[in-house]
């Protein structure tokens, strides 16, 4: 952002990042909008710019008030164990929530596909879904295993909705699939249970 000339109309960057603060991608300036990566708060990724301009372009011209939702952003980091994430991480419900207010379900699996190998039947995969106690609203929902970003993709559209517990646990599960793992969860990290899945 240093090149973008900012000093002259009187908008401050974040020192720490360098990036723009804005509200509803509107800066400062009520006619000087930012999406994308220098954007402060908003993931650095293609796909959330691109949504980001839309939305914003909607509103600006198309009569919607409709903001972008920055929280419910499927992520997917592309290690040879894939990690899949959308909504609030564990520490964050925690903080913003309380203690109280959070439930946490967890699960170990086997993903079928590595069972057939004695080299990766020995790993497991994990998945945990952070719940708001008093709405029963699912905050976030975690995976890690194989195609974890197919499998977020489709739970990414239930969370904007405002998936309950009872939500995923009454959807019936593709059998077999590592995304069925999600819809079985049933054990609470408070409980001290063993989180390990049984077989078939």
């Amino acid at each position: 952002t240093s090149q973008l000339g900012l000093e002259n109309v009187n908008i401050a960057v974040n020192p720490q990042n360098s990036k723009i603060p804005a509200n509803y991608e509107q800066t400062c300036v009520p006619n000087i909008y930012v999406i994308g990566d220098v954007m402060e708060g908003c993931p650095e990724l293609t796909p959330v710019a691109i949504h980001a301009g839309k939305a914003l372009s909607r509103r600006l011209f198309g009569g919607s008030t409709l903001p972008m939702d920055y929280r419910n952003v499927c992520t997917t980091v592309f290690t040879p164990l894939e990690y899949g994430t959308v909504g609030y991480s564990e520490d964050d419900a925690l903080a913003e929530f309380g203690e109280e207010n959070i439930q946490v379900y967890h699960k170990y699996f086997i993903p079928l596909e590595w069972s057939l190998s004695q080299s990766r039947g020995e790993h497991q995969g994990f998945t945990k879904a952070i719940v708001h106690k008093p709405s029963n609203k699912v905050l976030g929902l975690h995976y890690l295993g194989p195609n974890a970003g197919e499998v977020m993709q489709g739970f990414g559209t239930a969370m904007k909705v405002g998936m309950t517990f009872e939500d995923l646990t009454e959807t019936v599960g593709i059998h077999p699939t590592t995304a069925e793992e999600i819809t079985t969860l049933s054990i609470t990290k408070d409980s001290g249970e063993d989180a390990k899945a049984s077989g078939c």
